[in-house]
């Protein structure tokens, strides 16, 4: 079944690449009956916690045992892409091309397909979504058939972030070129709302209390660095979780990264793009209260700002359960780095082999350990945060890049695939 969910056929969007075509509509195709929604279907079991790995290019995600890191098995997330490419339209058809070949860009050793931007498991951790990077959608799956459930293509080249609301019945997703925010209900994909972004929307992120929507954007990324005011705007853009109207707006002068926005919504942490670092910014007055430069380690000196994977320099940053430390991706540097927020100095470095591309950091559940995906390094780093040493290094799929937490019941993690990814 295919329905419309109301978008205009007649709009444009802005390419990856930076080249006008015509929208794609905005499709939701329900795959069958199952265990779906917000989440049912867990039945009250007990929920084993889990780190969930996207891999871009093997098209899978990898469930990590975050108590013992080890790899529990994977699934795969692009079961249908046979499917999906031959019954692309020939404006999908260039879209998807043009996306891959922009990625490709980004590591030349392992191409420009890219199959799994984000996920989220739902509360139950029977279900989980995926935005699915370059075939532009958002794909929700029962872990325990492996069955689709629904899929949403996106008007867009790509699928960005996501996030997942509180109590699991809605998730909103970043149509990256149309410059929009997408909110979804899980129960079956239908549309719940949308709003305007900045130029490329990417991150998404709930407030602590849930009522706020945060999005980030990165402007035209496939632009050099020498035309970076003609990539914009790029805005972190605040809107109302339930009615999506847009609250607040704050604009940046260059790409926002991965960020972190603080309980009280008065403070952002966030890496930006061509930093070599992170800043500390004022919400409440619209201020930076802190640039931190990190050192460019000898392979990134070589770079030109035009060779950073997708303009970023630095790419991950979490924060410590006490929020005493940040974590901090090093992308083009292939190192982690602990950073005290008290003094903002740097208190260890983890560092990679060459091309490893640090690109994500979460903190774990308990606040004590932060996991960095090693995008060009096949693995997922854990570092413990008062050592700032890594305690683990595991291999996953190819290029890696999301990770988030989440649980799951026995059953799901009995049929996952023996492979890491």
């Amino acid at each position: 079944m295919i329905r419309g969910l109301g978008m205009n056929r007649g709009g444009s969007c802005r390419r990856w690449a930076a080249v006008a075509l015509g929208a794609v509509v905005l499709t939701s195709t329900a795959c069958g009956t199952g265990i779906g929604g917000g989440g049912g279907g867990g039945g009250g079991a007990t929920l084993t916690p889990v780190v969930l790995v996207g891999n871009a290019v093997s098209g899978t995600v990898s469930f990590i045992d975050p108590a013992t890191d080890k790899t529990l098995g994977s699934f795969n997330i692009i079961p249908d892409l046979k499917t999906v490419l031959a019954n692309m339209t020939v404006g999908q058809q260039l879209n998807y091309a043009i996306a891959n070949a922009d990625e490709a860009t980004v590591d030349p050793a392992v191409g420009g397909n890219r199959f799994v931007d984000d996920m989220a498991l739902s509360p139950a951790g029977t279900t989980l979504y995926v935005s699915r990077a370059n075939l532009a959608d958002v794909a929700a799956f029962n872990l325990l058939t492996g069955q689709e459930l629904w899929r949403v293509v996106l008007p867009s080249l790509h699928a960005d972030h996501m996030a997942l609301s509180p109590d699991g019945t809605q998730l909103v997703v970043s149509a990256t070129t149309a410059s929009t925010a997408y909110i979804l209900n899980t129960a079956d994909g239908t549309q719940a709302g949308t709003f305007a972004t900045g130029n490329y929307a990417h991150g998404n992120d709930y407030s602590a209390n849930g009522l706020h929507i945060y999005n980030s954007s990165i402007g035209i990324t496939a632009l050099p660095y020498s035309l970076n005011s003609a990539k914009g705007p790029f805005l972190l853009t605040e809107a109302d979780a339930k009615t999506f109207k847009i609250i607040r707006t704050w604009s940046f002068p260059y790409g926002i990264r991965p960020n972190l926005i603080s309980a009280d919504e008065t403070t952002m942490w966030t890496d930006l793009s061509y930093l070599n670092g992170f800043e500390k910014y004022d919400l409440t007055t619209g201020t930076v209260l802190a640039t931190v430069n990190q050192p460019y380690s000898p392979a990134a000196q070589a770079l030109t700002q035009d060779q950073y994977p997708q303009n970023s320099a630095h790419h991950g940053i979490a924060l410590s359960g006490d929020s005493s430390r940040i974590c901090d991706a090093g992308t083009i540097d292939d190192y982690t780095a602990i950073v005290s927020t008290a003094t903002l100095k740097d208190q260890s470095f983890v560092n990679y082999p060459a091309k490893s591309i640090p690109y994500w950091t979460t903190t774990s559940a308990d606040g004590t350990e932060c996991f960095v995906s090693l995008s060009g390094g096949n693995s997922l780093s854990v570092i413990n945060y008062t050592t700032g040493q890594e305690v683990a290094r595991i291999p996953v799929g190819s290029f890696p890049q999301r990770n988030r937490l989440g649980a799951v019941p026995a059953s799901v993690l009995a049929i996952l695939s023996p492979s890491p990814g």
